[in-house]
């Protein structure tokens, strides 16, 4: 199965495994490895110092990020995994990739040792080992007050398990927008935490073509996915991001054959084989089946191209690496002047970075 970025069901299974061992449990020491790209805005030894002591009493998610509530004064944590960021505790099978050998893990950056919170006096020698690694370094590791309204937090869009806007709400967010339909599902200040795959699996059950315009959605489209949004996020938490646990009829189960020479065997409901085709919709590959998820008429869509309020498209933060300006863990990508110039209808000029063929000179 292919790897699993940080959206919500993941990092919803981090936050249960978090309570389920360190929640009454006070932090006796923490080892931190040193980097400024992942300790965000503070260092590691900031973040060794405000744990060490405190008594964890709860963890919880927020879209892609979760944190830790801690008793006592001082800041509490705030994480966010990015693409390869993980908890593991020792002794037990790691989130994804079964149980290491090595212990602390590779790529970690920092290990709680948690005792239990009545044992004041350190009689009880048992210690259970958290840690956190990444091996990507696109994780980012905070520190913050009030961490439900601060940013990152604050900054972003509904949560589709824990604050789902009502259909009327949904229904005017959505036909204010003129991007693609994709591209507004992955932009986290929209909707926080649903990932790549989830994106296209809302738009499959809805029957909604990916790069279908926000504003030529119907009614019943509209309807369609605010229904699909908070049902496929729901079985995606409650399978507890085992993918093995997801419906047999999901898209997931067979939208990750490009390429090869294995076909896939979806049906249509109908009986009839199903064709799964993958475009690039908001810098992401994107899965559809062409039978089921019909773009309107390119003429609409030519229209809502050229009113297109919003050219922002968010990315996975593996984008963090290729320089494009990322806020609130969602990558902008402005428009090239020579695709600003093509929906305008203007000729693109030698400035915009087009390569302009040379003819060849003939000997004489």
């Amino acid at each position: 199965m292919p790897e699993l970025p940080g959206i919500s069901p993941e990092v919803e299974r981090a936050a249960s495994l978090v309570r389920s061992v360190a929640k009454g449990k006070l932090i006796d020491r923490v080892e931190t490895v040193e980097d400024p790209l992942v300790f965000s805005g503070i260092s590691h030894e900031d973040f060794a110092r405000e744990l060490t002591g405190r008594t964890v009493k709860h963890a919880a998610r927020y879209g892609k990020l979760f944190f830790l509530e801690l008793d006592g004064a001082g800041r509490m944590p705030v994480f966010h995994f990015g693409m390869t960021g993980m908890l593991q505790v020792k002794g037990q099978p790691c989130l994804h990739y079964g149980k290491s050998e090595v212990w602390p893990p590779r790529f970690m950056k920092f290990v709680l040792y948690l005792r239990d919170g009545d044992d004041h006096d350190g009689s009880n020698p048992a210690i259970t080992q958290l840690a956190f690694s990444d091996a990507r370094r696109l994780g980012r590791i905070r520190l913050s007050t009030s961490p439900l309204t601060e940013p990152p937090i604050v900054d972003l869009g509904f949560d589709p398990i824990l604050s789902m806007p009502s259909l009327s709400v949904f229904n005017a967010l959505v036909q204010k927008r003129t991007c693609p339909i994709k591209a507004l599902l992955l932009d986290q200040s929209f909707s926080a935490g649903v990932g790549n795959y989830l994106a296209d699996e809302i738009l499959y059950h809805a029957r909604v073509h990916p790069e279908q315009r926000c504003r030529s959605l119907s009614d019943d489209q509209t309807a369609a996915l605010h229904h699909q949004i908070a049902d496929v996020c729901r079985i995606a938490v409650e399978a507890n991001a085992d993918d093995s646990k997801y419906p047999a009829h999901w898209l997931f189960k067979h939208r990750w054959g490009k390429g090869k020479k294995a076909e896939h065997t979806m049906k249509l409901p109908s009986g009839a084989p199903a064709t799964i085709r993958w475009i690039t919709v908001g810098g992401r590959t994107s899965a559809y089946v062409s039978e089921l998820q019909q773009l309107s008429s390119a003429k609409t869509q030519k229209l809502d191209a050229k009113e297109d309020d919003s050219d922002l498209t968010p990315l996975s933060s593996e984008a963090e690496s290729s320089g494009d300006k990322v806020h609130n863990h969602e990558v902008i990508l402005k428009p090239s002047p020579r695709k600003r110039k093509r929906l305008r209808g203007e000729p693109p000029s030698t400035g915009d970075g087009v390569k302009l063929r040379r003819s060849k000179r003939t000997k004489t």
